[in-house]
Parts: structure tokens; C-alpha cells; sequence
């Protein structure tokens, strides 16, 4: 078990020093592990970063000086985690964790032992502590938290602790292949239990996160995994049979296939993401659904459509905008690490250029869906007014839902709102 600690460390070390969680752990963890031990280590590195300032913040107190090793400070970090955030025994988180720094380091070893066992005996003492610093209390960095209580005064304590909770596992159901209730009953009979979301028809929670291959009828298209938020982008486009359908920043494919699933009659869905790679993706998804809509894939930059737009235009447009990804805390933690407040007006200009290069791709009477998984305002409701203020042909297209909550223009979910990740939803339509 002392290897896992060691995998774990190293991951964690990884994002430290600026790389994504979920490509640490590709590139740290064996294709070989066993799926337990996978799982473990899994488990260990997201409840890490999850409450990294929080744990960052305890481990200072617990040292005399500042521990210049990373790797022993990144194996002290997931101890702590073990003892304050996991189900662990301590006595195996703390020779386990001890056991991992390694023979040829007897100071490692000697250090971790104190700090891990005076972190036992202080436990109480140093969690108070950690609820009285701004940063270490809810586990979030300042600049965000700031921005955070600036933009949801009334909500930020409730956003701040539904970014700390794990996200459920939420499935997307094929309705051209199979009603929800009907799927329900195939996940009962393999020994899961599901529950609607209201408002959203096709998705269902998940009591607990399985691998997809446990799900029936995964590998045969009838059933996705989706945030239910995520899910309300292809409803909101009105689709219909005949449409040509613009979907840029398309990868992974989730929303695209969404879009066929609901509207096979289209008659041709444009799929766009800048990077190769995460093209690949969509090609995936979209194989394993088996449409027949004709999908054209394309590797471009949606600030530039000269580069790839053949002149025809669109009845539907739906921007997937990059954005700080603040809505998705939850499911990716390391957000809170990899993030800097000054991403945020960078990516506010990207929004801009991507709005202002694309709305001439849209025919007129036809309809843009602006979508992120931001909850900031400079990102969204403010986006939106300052394109709106430079068109004349732009009018918005109120949404009526009874999700979210009105932004002025579109709409607001944040994160833990019914289950679902945090999201802005803005649609416009192209006037004479």
C-alpha cells in the first residue's frame, strides 16, 4: 500500500507544478494496477486537491520551516488527507505514508511519522485553526473566493461547500433508443439504483459512480455519462428536422451527440475544437450512438471561421465558450490550483472574439445558444450585455425554465442547484 501513497504523491506533485489531475494520473498511474488499488489512488489525489488549502495550510503549522522536498511534502499532504477527509485507519495512513518516502531517507521517514502523529494529537486544535483562515476554511484560494462572494453575496457560503463535495455520477439517456424509466429497470436489475432530474428528462443520478462498462447498453449508445446541466444546451437550441447545426468547442462530443439524439432528422451537425486530440474524441462518442445525420468534423479555431467555414450558414449555432470552469469545481478540483484570477479577463476577450467572429455564421431568424460552466458574471451576464450593446441584429430569446435563475440576459445554475454543475445559458436570435 506504501506504493499507492508513493503514486499518489507523485500525482499530486503534478498538478502542483501546473498539470492537469486527471493527466497526471494517466501519465503517473500503471495501465496495470489493479482496478481497487486504481480506484484508491484515484480517491486519495482528488480528496487531496479537493481540500489542498485547507491541508496546505494545517501542514505549515506542523512544520518547524518550510519542507523544500517536494515529494515528501506531496506524501505529507495525502497523509493528512488519509486522516482528516478518508476513511482510512490511521495507524495505515501513518505507516503506510511513513513506509512510502523510501529506506534511503531516514529524515523523511522521521519527519512524516511527527507530523502525521501531531496532527492525531493536535487534530482539533489545528482544524479550528484552519476554520479561521480565509483561505484554509472552505479550501479555496483567496482571489476566488473574493470573487465568488462578490458576484453570489447571498449564496457563496453554499456555492463554496457544494465545490467540496463529490459530484454524483449522472447519465444521459438515449430517448431514441430507450425511455429513462425502461433504462431504470435494466440499472436495477444490475444491482443500481437511479433517480430523475427534475426538469431535465433525459438524466438520471446515479446512487453511486460505476465504471461505463457496468452500465447495460453503454457499449450499443443507450445511455451517456453527462452532467444534467450540461444537458440543457441541445433543448435550448429548438432544434428541427432540416437544420445545419454549428457546434463549436465541441470535444469531448457529449452535447453533440445530445443534439442528434434529440433531433435525428437534422441535416447536417458541424462539430469544431481547436485541439486534434480532443476531436478524436467526439469521433468516438459519435460512433458509438451509430447516427446517421451527416457529422462533419473539423479542427479549427472558432475565432477564425475563414479558416474552415465554407460560406453556408447556420440555423444553429451553440458556443461551448472556455471558460474558467468555476461551475465544475467539483468534478475537478484542481481548478482551485491550476486557475489564476488573471485567467479570468483573458479568457472574458477569448468569449468576445469567439461571439463576435461567429455570429455572421448564423442566418438570419436563426438562433445562438451561449453556454459556459463559469459562474462568474464577467464570464456570462456580462459577456452577453457587451455583445448585445455593439449588435443591432441581436435580440435575446428569453429562457422559461424553472431551473437556475434569472441573469439578465439568461440563466444561472450553481453548482449543487439540483444536483447539477454550475452553468450559464444565454440564447439570442439574429434579427433583419
Amino acid at each position: 500500500m506504501s506504493r499507492l501513497r508513493r503514486l499518489a504523491a507523485d500525482v499530486v506533485r503534478r498538478v502542483e507544478e501546473g498539470q492537469a489531475l486527471d493527466e497526471a494520473l494517466a501519465a503517473i498511474v500503471p495501465q496495470d494496477l489493479g482496478g481497487r488499488d486504481r480506484a484508491w489512488v484515484q480517491a486519495a489525489c482528488y480528496t487531496t486537491v479537493r481540500w489542498y488549502h485547507r491541508l496546505d495550510f494545517i501542514l505549515r503549522q506542523l512544520l518547524a520551516k518550510p519542507l523544500k522536498d517536494r515529494r515528501i511534502r506531496a506524501l505529507a499532504l495525502v497523509g493528512l488527507a488519509q486522516l482528516g477527509h478518508m476513511a482510512v485507519k490511521p495507524h495505515a495512513a501513518v505507516a503506510e505514508s511513513v513506509a512510502a518516502a523510501g529506506r534511503r531517507k531516514a529524515w523523511a521517514r522521521s519527519l512524516l511519522n511527527a507530523v502525521l502523529r501531531n496532527y492525531l494529537r493536535r487534530r482539533d486544535e489545528l482544524e479550528a485553526a484552519a476554520d479561521g483562515d480565509y483561505e484554509a476554511a472552505y479550501s479555496h484560494p483567496a482571489w476566488l473566493r473574493r470573487r465568488i462572494e462578490a458576484a453570489w453575496p447571498e449564496d457563496a457560503l453554499s456555492i463554496l461547500q457544494a465545490n467540496n463535495r463529490q459530484a454524483p455520477m449522472t447519465l444521459r439517456v438515449n430517448l431514441q433508443r430507450i425511455e429513462p424509466d425502461a433504462y431504470r429497470r435494466h440499472l436495477a436489475q444490475a444491482g443500481l439504483e437511479a433517480r430523475p432530474v427534475p426538469g431535465v428528462p433525459a438524466a438520471l443520478i446515479l446512487s453511486r459512480p460505476v465504471p461505463v462498462e457496468a452500465l447495460p447498453g453503454f457499449a450499443e449508445g443507450w445511455v451517456s455519462v453527462q452532467d444534467a446541466a450540461a444537458q440543457l444546451a441541445a433543448s435550448l437550441l429548438d432544434l428541427r428536422p432540416g437544420q445545419r447545426v454549428l457546434d463549436l468547442c465541441a470535444a469531448p462530443g457529449g452535447k453533440s451527440a445530445h443534439m442528434l439524439e434529440i433531433c435525428p432528422g437534422l441535416a447536417e451537425l458541424v462539430a469544431v475544437d481547436a485541439a486534434a486530440e480532443r476531436l478524436e474524441k467526439v469521433r468516438e462518442n459519435l460512433q458509438r450512438g451509430g447516427f446517421d445525420t451527416p457529422v462533419t468534423l473539423v479542427c479549427g479555431d472558432a475565432r477564425r471561421p475563414r479558416d474552415w467555414w465554407d460560406s453556408r450558414p447556420f440555423d444553429r449555432i451553440l458556443i461551448d465558450a472556455p471558460c474558467s470552469a468555476t461551475g465544475v469545481i467539483r468534478r475537478h478540483p484542481d481548478i482551485k490550483l491550476l486557475r489564476r484570477d488573471a485567467d479570468i479577463a483573458a479568457l472574458a476577450r477569448t468569449q468576445a472574439e469567439m461571439l463576435a467572429a461567429c455570429w455572421p455564421l448564423l442566418r438570419e431568424g436563426g438562433c445562438l445558444v451561449y453556454a459556459t460552466c463559469s459562474i462568474l458574471p464577467e464570464e456570462n451576464a456580462g459577456r452577453l450585455t457587451a455583445f448585445l450593446a455593439a449588435r443591432e441584429d441581436a435580440r435575446v430569446i428569453p429562457i422559461n425554465a424553472d431551473w437556475g435563475r434569472e441573469s439578465d440576459p439568461g440563466r444561472q445554475i450553481l453548482p449543487g442547484e439540483r444536483e447539477m454543475d454550475g452553468f450559464y445559458y444565454a440564447r439570442l436570435e439574429r434579427c433583419a
